[in-house]
């Protein structure tokens, strides 16, 4: 994953590319940072969309193709020669190796290892779809994807409240998978009205919600950007149980506040055979990164907090 919240090696891969080939994405900001320091060194950005909207908005194209992606990239494929990228390739594992994911274990239970713990118990066979904020980020750090079709998300588009829904949709869609909406307790509010919809339509969909008791993301800028003056982000005064509301709707409620309990809680999740509602009480403090700050580029990127801060040259 690029951008923001991206990896290390996948942002200094786009910043240190010379030929860039782009298939059915907005470049929106949130994967550029600032456009005009986005891929310094590509002499040639190829834009691949079926909406000739897209191409050309953002980020200056090169060569603009319009088409649905599957019949470009066919044709694509009938002139394609093999590169010698052996070089590269090495590179790009080094990048791996040196700045791999990880997250500084505390006390507290966090939310990285909630999300890593479901991911080795399902070895990563579910589909998994998230709210808006960290959890958002995390989820796609830390639960790997290897299938098509299996990470439902809003991307850069920051619609809180849909991984609920798209729970649902995926479930009814693939009734045979086992789905996880990984949510926050702000997001998961928006929609917790389709806990109705669960139990209509006696939908297996499991909700795993990461409650830092904040609006997390929103939080973290604010403890980055503004000095720690925080505003309209603290949500655990007026939170509700969300295990007793699942309950109300006749919904499994589980409810996991200590480290010592994940792995309890993760079996109870997906040993129940119908419908869950979790609540992990997580570390409230905790930061998504790296991160590129707003108006930055792959050059500024931050591997952790200031108080211990690691940037990354590009």
């Amino acid at each position: 994953m690029p951008g923001m919240h991206g990896t290390v090696a996948a942002n200094r891969a786009i910043h240190h590319a010379d030929v860039i080939l782009a298939i059915g994405l907005r470049f929106d900001d949130r994967v550029t940072g600032k456009v005009s320091r986005f891929a310094p060194h590509a002499h040639t950005i190829i834009h691949v969309d079926i909406d000739p909207a897209e191409i050309g908005k953002v980020v200056r194209t090169h060569i603009p193709i319009v088409g649905d992606s599957r019949l470009v990239l066919r044709e694509l494929l009938k002139g394609a020669k093999p590169l010698k990228l052996a070089g590269w390739w090495r590179e790009l594992e080094e990048w791996r190796t040196r700045y791999p994911l990880r997250f500084k274990p505390k006390p507290h239970l966090q939310s990285q290892e909630v999300i890593r713990a479901f991911h080795e118990a399902t070895g990563g066979n579910a589909i998994v779809t998230t709210g808006v904020g960290q959890h958002q980020m995390f989820a796609a750090q830390f639960f790997p994807v290897t299938r098509p079709r299996s990470f439902l998300t809003s991307g850069g588009l920051g619609t809180m409240g849909v991984g609920l829904p798209f729970a649902i949709g995926a479930k009814v869609a693939r009734p045979e998978e086992l789905v996880i909406d990984f949510d926050g307790d702000g997001s998961f509010q928006m929609t917790l009205q389709e806990l109705a919809t669960v139990v209509k339509y006696k939908l297996d969909v499991k909700v795993v919600i990461l409650n830092n008791g904040y609006l997390g993301m929103v939080r973290q800028w604010q403890d980055l950007f503004h000095a720690k003056r925080y505003s309209e982000v603290y949500l655990a005064d007026s939170n509700p149980d969300f295990a007793r509301l699942a309950e109300a709707y006749g919904i499994k409620g589980v409810r996991v506040e200590r480290k010592e309990d994940l792995m309890k809680g993760v079996e109870a999740v997906l040993s129940a055979s119908g419908p869950v509602v979790a609540e992990f009480k997580v570390y409230h403090e905790e930061g998504v990164f790296p991160m590129i700050p707003a108006g930055g580029a792959a050059e500024d990127m931050i591997l952790e907090h200031p108080a211990e801060r690691e940037e990354v040259e590009a």
